[in-house]
């Protein structure tokens, strides 16, 4: 299964990249800077998260669905864009080509840009139903706090991040709000994850240190743990979210462990870009578990895409 995802994912970012040198003429120059801005390959997965709550959800209401959707990339697409506005005077040291270092954006117009995405998020989650608009704006308040605080801090930093992505996952499930008091819990295992992801890629730019390196993959390994442990919990089919967790520690735990071993810029970077990718596996093996191996399937083609935009847009 490893090694045909792995074909495919090649053949797709082929297949996007004829698209877009197709397609470069027609597309205005302008839109550029605000894709690279939003992390598109990244987008891909706060989707998997809301489709892996809904599966949770039993499926939840269908005509919320498109609704949480939008709402979780929006939300996404905000929040990595404030987290480049807040970052503007490093970045212009460290990662003097991102959109707006470089001048292709004006700060201001970036923070608006923002602003605006996520307002559309709360928005369109509160057409869902009050709690998921109340989960939402929990969301974007996260976000900001992340972005312009919690970045810089050592403990909470990495515990902020993880809680957008936690509830990010409860906002799939508040297709079904009544659902969210049974099965609260699954946003433990994203939780766990995202906190790894973040506290390793502290090093991204400078290098790391062994210590934390060796935290977050035991904070990686709890949480394929932690998601093998639903299968004492029924409904959930642990013999159908096997394959897919099995595919997960194939993808993230080879290169975390490499960080371990060598915690330099590069080798971090890898590993930051395969966890964050990964997490659609993650949301597919939840999702399998409670809504049948197809769905967790679709969920999984994501990847794919992620993958293939990953080739012309930076996911860290």
């Amino acid at each position: 299964m490893a090694s045909h995802l792995q074909r495919l994912e090649t053949v797709m970012g082929q297949v996007i990249s004829e698209i877009v040198a197709s397609s470069t003429p027609a597309v205005p120059s302008g839109w550029l800077p605000y894709l690279q801005l939003t992390r598109p390959a990244n987008l891909v997965t706060a989707a998997a998260d809301v489709l892996a709550g809904f599966a949770a959800a039993g499926m939840g209401e269908p005509r919320v669905l498109p609704l949480l959707v939008c709402s979780s990339v929006a939300l996404y697409a905000g929040g990595v864009t404030f987290n480049d506005v807040f970052d503007a005077s490093l970045d212009r040291i460290e990662r003097p080509e991102r959109p707006i270092p470089s001048g292709r954006i004006p700060l201001r117009t970036a923070a608006l840009f923002g602003a605006v995405l996520l307002i559309a998020g709360v928005t369109a989650a509160a057409f869902a139903s009050l709690v998921s608009g109340a989960i939402a704006l929990l969301i974007a308040a996260l976000a900001v706090i992340y972005d312009s605080w919690g970045k810089h801090r050592k403990v909470s930093g990495p515990l902020n991040m993880a809680a957008c992505r936690a509830f990010n996952l409860l906002l799939g499930l508040s297709a079904a709000p009544l659902m969210i008091r049974g099965r609260w819990y699954l946003a433990a295992i994203p939780f766990l994850y995202i906190a790894a992801i973040t506290l390793l890629s502290r090093g991204e730019v400078h290098g790391g240190r062994r210590q934390p390196s060796v935290i977050s993959f035991a904070v990686l390994a709890c949480a394929i743990a932690g998601l093998l442990l639903l299968g004492l919990l029924p409904p959930f089919a642990i013999l159908a979210a096997l394959p897919f967790a099995v595919l997960l520690g194939w993808r993230v735990i080879p290169p975390f462990w490499r960080a371990v071993s060598n915690p330099e810029p590069a080798v971090i970077r890898r590993a930051v870009m395969a966890g964050v990718l990964s997490l659609i596996v993650l949301d597919s093996a939840l999702a399998a578990g409670y809504a049948g191996v197809m769905f967790g399937m679709a969920i999984l083609a994501l990847s794919l895409l992620a993958s293939g935009i990953a080739r012309f847009f930076s996911v860290t």
